[in-house]
């Protein structure tokens, strides 16, 4: 028998004053049963800062051919993957062949030595970004998971804080690779 999805509810509030976006947005995620709460969140984390009403969940864990979230043009055509943890070089490149823009969010205790091994093969592509994001900020970042939750984003000089009210995540991603082309 195949595990369904868990079902969290979010009224996510953000302020943005690096881009100027302020809105709040009610988002259904459906956490995969192999997706921790840790990548759920990063998820969410990757939805702050690039919100816009097109930005989109994609399948994820459940389908290879779409990223953690995405935006499409009217006529179909992917303007920005963005995806999170580790991939491979395979998944990355073909990423960066589908879409306009891809912002990779690496997380995890490995995110180092993974950013080491695949600096080179990643340096390739002109329209990838990767955003390291520090291992104590993400474990923070899931202890706030619960099923329904109200968060409050702040966005101000290239740091965020994630606060539920009684706990706030402080974090500083880290641009190890910028994109070359907009």
């Amino acid at each position: 028998m195949a595990l369904n999805a868990t079902i969290f509810k979010t009224e996510l509030t953000i302020s943005d004053m690096d881009r100027g976006h302020y809105a709040t947005h009610a988002l259904v995620l459906a956490r995969h049963p192999s997706e921790t709460d840790e990548r759920m969140m990063v998820r969410l984390l990757g939805f702050a800062l690039n919100a816009d009403d097109a930005l989109a969940f994609g399948k994820g864990l459940s389908s290879e051919d779409e990223p953690a979230l995405w935006r499409k043009d009217l006529t179909g055509a992917i303007e920005l993957w963005i995806d999170v943890g580790l991939p491979d070089e395979k998944t990355v490149r073909r990423a960066c062949g589908r879409a306009a823009q891809v912002i990779l969010y690496a997380y995890g205790r490995g995110a180092e030595r993974w950013w080491e091994d695949m600096r080179s093969a990643l340096a390739r592509p002109d329209n990838l970004t990767v955003i390291d994001l520090p291992f104590a900020a993400t474990q923070a970042l899931a202890a706030l998971a619960r099923r329904n939750m109200a968060l409050q984003c702040t966005i101000q000089d290239g740091t965020v804080w994630l606060t539920d009210g009684d706990n706030t995540v402080e974090i500083a991603p880290a641009v190890l690779s910028a994109a070359r082309k907009p």
